[in-house]
């Protein structure tokens, strides 16, 4: 087929960026229309990167046989029914994370998207940045022997405001969930249980909504292998992601929290440039993560990282949250 004619759904700044990707830097796609409730947002955004055609209805989308596939980025409460809506339509579709927020949702959503067979990528951006990828292969050629241990640190600075928290799902199922991923995907075993715990350290306002801003998981896998996961909202440092995996004969690290790969020195000492919010970290990672889904919709190929992967990331999330709020381990049922 010729180029991939798409329509983004929701220009937040993570929408933005995607519909920036899409209209300039990925050859295979043709940006045709913007999508958000906000009119004047969706025309200055179509105005700003050329995009012919702009839109506060998503069905306006839908409806348009020249639309090959939509990006969704709009908040989790909306993800299945706009997913179902696009389904129906014949869309290929990439739903940013998580796919829904309940498995409820994922079901029915999952369900049109086979019944009207048609693509969808959930937006796990971890496994498309380039670290975490030549660790997968490392660790898949055996670099490291059998893997034993996943360690997942994710913390940031820069907490969401009260409105996007209220319907967020919640630190596990909002955050954790890129770490419970990634760490399926390393390790090449699914969680089998999860115990997780939870504090508001700083951030008072979270506790009217039952969130933390530091919340620790930790992971039993079905092979017998065992991780954590350590989510906090309260880094006054920076946007510091690694990953850690130990194996039986090593161990392979992730990420830093360098912004450059140098180091300053002066009279009061030795300063580097720390990395600021997830734009920063994961710029190559958005965009080729889009690229994958351009070029599965142009060969007629599933995503590598399908709905069934959204909706497992989503039992440990919800299996999290459970935990956090019951005191107990909680199995992750299917």
């Amino acid at each position: 087929m010729g180029k991939v004619r798409c329509a983004v759904l929701g220009l937040g700044r993570l929408g933005y960026w995607h519909s920036e990707n899409l209209a300039h830097r990925i050859p295979q796609a043709e940006l045709l229309m913007v999508v958000d409730t906000r009119k004047e947002l969706a025309e200055k955004v179509a105005a700003e990167l050329g995009v012919p055609s702009h839109s506060s209805n998503p069905d306006e989308a839908f409806q348009r046989s020249d639309i090959d596939a939509v990006v969704i980025v709009t908040p989790t409460s909306t993800h299945a029914d706009l997913i179902v809506r696009a389904a129906s339509h014949g869309k290929h579709i990439f739903v940013e994370k998580p796919i829904t927020q309940t498995l409820e949702e994922a079901d029915r959503a999952i369900e049109a998207i086979r019944r009207h067979n048609v693509f969808c990528q959930v937006g796990f951006m971890r496994r498309f940045d380039p670290a975490y990828r030549e660790a997968w292969k490392r660790i898949r050629n055996g670099d490291i022997g059998k893997p034993i241990y996943f360690k997942g640190t994710s913390r940031d600075g820069n907490v969401p405001h009260a409105s996007f928290i209220a319907t967020s799902g919640g630190i596990f199922l909002d955050v954790s969930i890129h770490d419970y991923d990634i760490a399926r995907f390393l390790m090449g075993s699914e969680i089998e249980s999860v115990r997780a715990t939870g504090n508001v350290l700083v951030h008072e306002f979270l506790k009217e909504y039952q969130d933390v801003d530091q919340g620790m998981t930790v992971l039993r896998f079905s092979d017998g292998s065992a991780g954590d996961v350590e989510t906090m909202r309260i880094a006054p440092y920076g946007y510091d992601i690694r990953g850690e995996v130990i194996g039986t004969e090593g161990v392979i690290r992730i990420g830093s929290i360098r912004r450059h790969d140098i180091d300053i020195y002066t009279y009061k000492g030795k300063s580097y440039e720390l990395i600021p919010d997830f734009p920063s970290r994961f710029k190559d990672a958005y965009l080729l993560e889009m690229v994958h889904f351009i070029e599965s919709v142009t060969d007629n190929r599933k995503p590598s990282c399908t709905e069934e992967d959204g909706r497992t990331a989503l039992r440990v999330a919800i299996a999290a949250t459970e935990s956090f709020r019951t005191g107990r381990e909680v199995r992750v049922m299917a």
